[in-house]
């Protein structure tokens, strides 16, 4: 089974699940959509697998919320609130990267057993979906401006284009996506950091005008302030669920590659958001100098092309900053809307299979996927930019931070939760009230507080009140239930070892008596009638339960 670094093995043999139903299993296409991705496949490198990682973070949407939220509460106020959003992210992204990483998960599988259930995280990844075709419309916005205002292209033209042009780069999954990010890093961070660098040099004066900027409201710090600015940005925090979908790809982790490892992980993982925040700073920057000094420039200080046109036209002949502001905004949109595109796909593929046992392909749900994102675009979302995504934040907020609780308090404080994230079908109560509660109400009130339902007073705080639910139930919930909806076995059946010498999901294969391929042990566990074993594709596919484990 012999693979290069860059080049995973691609499995087409037809399969039969265990209901009879023919699949096409080209991993290459189908990228391991509802399950562990095993060793085999996994043969690149760390810092490979990173900067994939970190590529899909080169979106244009953090200027225009940096932008957005300077504009209305001021300089100070939306930094603070950037950086409150920033830590917020990083301690939750920890343990979710830890684990995907180690275990070779996506979120929503790992979501599966650390407190939602089988059918219970069909709830957060319908949540997640919504942050890749939300952001996907974003990106696909300011393209759109950028082939109007280079090309002359129309709108509606450019929202089609950009919605279009991703499609064939998410086919291939993992393979092509790792060498698009790769390739197309080293030029987007040039086109970005050149002409913000020239710009401080020659005119150093516009740092303190962008430092004393007061915004729409003219007032000095606020705490309520911040805390809008910091629930706008907080809708960012289900990135690190794109982050995992590359980040489940790492290799195995050894005594040997232990600090690239976890250098990998913890920068490509919880580090993205250190970059976004310097890239929403940056945005308000830039928009702080257009409004300062271009006429008509508070009406579209907003927008990235038009932030970097004026930058580059600092530098050189206005066709040349034209074109390479152009450029820049078509490689981050490609860069990553191929990421939204595929992470969706992820999303919605498990969804849909898990509630209907029917397996229809992953490409149905890019489709699906960038259809919604293009409406969104075509309705002109751009223009509520700040409502959308302080909606938003609440929901990804409760889910992310519910997890993260899970995992940090549940399972290593109150050991109340299992280690081993679980994931399969049998193993799993349909829904854990842990996690499942814990999201409904910590999302459903943050949602009342944001529209005035709890008072004018809470309004601005309800991103807090989704942190704060978001700790406090998980724990209150486990203990109330004493832990009893995370295993409905204690056991998979199987005497082979789950794990290797260094602790990683041990590579052994097992024959599936279902469809009759091969799959590495996490993958798989007793047959129903105990005769044999059963890969958890088959399982979770299975119409009738007959090869579904009974509870004990």
């Amino acid at each position: 089974m012999a693979t290069s670094q860059l080049e995973p093995q691609v499995d087409e043999r037809a399969t039969a699940s265990a209901v009879g139903t023919a699949k096409a299993k080209s991993e290459t296409l189908e990228d391991y959509t509802l399950r562990f991705a095993p060793r085999s496949y996994r043969r690149w490198a760390p810092g490979i697998v990173a900067t994939s990682a970190l590529g899909g973070i080169a979106y244009l949407a953090d200027f225009s919320i940096g932008a957005n939220i300077g504009i209305q509460h001021g300089t100070t106020n939306a930094i603070l609130g950037i950086l409150v959003a920033a830590a917020i992210i990083f301690v939750t992204g920890v343990p979710l990267a830890y684990y995907a990483a180690r275990y070779n998960l996506d979120l929503d599988l790992i979501t599966r057993g650390k407190g939602f259930g089988y059918y219970g995280s069909v709830l957060t990844n319908v949540i997640f979906a919504s942050f890749t075709f939300i952001f996907f419309a974003l990106e696909g916005s300011i393209m759109a401006q950028g082939l109007k205002l280079g090309l002359g292209v129309p709108l509606w033209a450019g929202y089609l284009v950009s919605s279009l042009i991703v499609i064939p780069l998410v086919v291939y999954g993992m393979k092509a996506l790792s060498k698009l990010q790769v390739w197309t890093t080293p030029l987007w961070l040039l086109l970005m950091g050149v002409p913000l660098v020239y710009l401080v040099q020659a005119h150093p004066g516009s740092v303190d005008t962008f430092l004393d900027y007061k915004g729409a409201h003219g007032g000095g710090v606020s705490f309520s302030a911040v805390m809008l600015a910091a629930g706008v940005c907080l809708s960012l925090i289900a990135q690190i669920a794109e982050q995992i979908d590359y980040l489940r790809f790492m290799p195995a982790k050894t005594p040997e590659n232990s600090r690239r490892w976890w250098t990998a992980v913890i920068v490509a993982g919880p580090g993205w958001v250190f970059f976004g925040a310097l890239k929403q700073m940056i945005g308000l920057f830039l928009a702080v100098y257009l409004i300062a000094n271009v006429a008509g420039g508070a009406s579209i200080a907003n927008e990235p092309v038009h932030q970097f046109l004026s930058a580059y036209e600092q530098m050189m002949p206005h066709w040349l900053a034209m074109t390479l502001a152009v450029v820049l905004v078509v490689i981050s949109q490609i860069k990553i809307n191929v990421t939204n595109a595929y992470s969706g796909s992820l999303a919605w593929t498990n969804s849909f299979t898990r509630v209907t046992k029917h397996y229809p392909g992953r490409m149905v749900f890019v489709l699906f996927n960038v259809t919604i994102a293009l409406v969104m675009m075509e309705a002109n979302m751009f223009d509520f930019l700040n409502d959308i995504l302080g909606f938003y934040a609440n929901l990804a907020i409760a889910w992310i931070v519910t997890v993260a609780t899970d995992i940090i308090v549940n399972t290593y404080l109150l050991k109340l939760s299992p280690k081993t994230p679980e994931f399969r079908r049998g193993m799993l109560y349909a829904i854990n009230p842990v996690g499942f509660v814990s999201v409904i109400v910590a999302g459903g009130l943050s949602i009342v507080a944001f529209f005035g339902g709890l008072g004018s007073g809470l309004q601005p705080y309800s991103p807090i009140i989704a942190v704060v639910l978001s700790v406090v139930l998980p724990p209150v919930i486990a203990v109330a239930t004493k832990g009893r909806y995370y295993l409905r076995r204690d056991t998979d059946g199987l005497a082979h070892e789950m794990f290797d010498e260094h602790g990683n999901p041990s590579a052994a294969e097992i024959d599936c008596e279902a469809c009759g391929d091969v799959f590495e042990r996490p993958d798989m566990l007793a047959s129903a009638t105990g005769d044999g074993a059963v890969c958890s594709l088959c399982v979770a596919t299975d119409r009738d339960g007959k090869h579904v484990l009974p509870a004990r």
